[in-house]
């Protein structure tokens, strides 16, 4: 599996993001590409210790997550119109221009991490490897760059 970490699928994925417009249109999903680029931030943020979502996960949803943990960094891509989490949902319009160039700046920002040895844990699935981080952050970039047909 790829990794943020890793120099050529940071560029890769940079050169993807590049590769968008505003007028981009979804192969699936509601979600406009402005709206796409804000809602790709929560994940890199979460990482950074930039943002911690309200909403604490319950008991299900905590079980659901250890199902899951491993579909977040394996080979293997995720499906089309997956549930999003409710604190990552992105409903209102947002600036094309804008959500990009934040996304880029937390992609580099991510990626200048690759030497860092400890992570907190993430707010719904626990701990990550330093290599699982890289993986699950460049799998759901790969996941919605895709949408986008990029």
């Amino acid at each position: 599996m790829k990794s943020l970490f890793n120099t050529e699928a940071h560029e890769e994925i940079l050169s993807r993001i590049d590769k968008l417009s505003d007028s981009s249109e979804g192969q699936w999903g509601k979600m406009k590409v402005a709206q796409m680029l804000h809602h790709c931030q929560y994940p890199i943020k979460i990482s950074l210790g930039r943002y911690n979502p309200n909403n604490k996960p319950n008991l299900m949803l905590k079980l659901m997550g250890k199902l899951f943990k491993k579909s977040l960094y394996n080979d293997k891509p995720w499906r089309q119109n997956l549930p999003t989490a409710k604190a990552l949902k992105v409903v209102e319009d947002k600036n094309f221009v804008d959500e990009k160039e934040v996304l880029i700046g937390l992609i580099n920002d991510f990626h200048k991490e690759k030497n860092r040895k400890t992570w907190d844990p993430h707010p719904a699935f626990g701990s990550f490897t330093h290599e699982q981080w890289g993986q699950m952050q460049y799998k759901h970039l790969d996941h919605h760059l895709r949408q986008f047909n990029v």
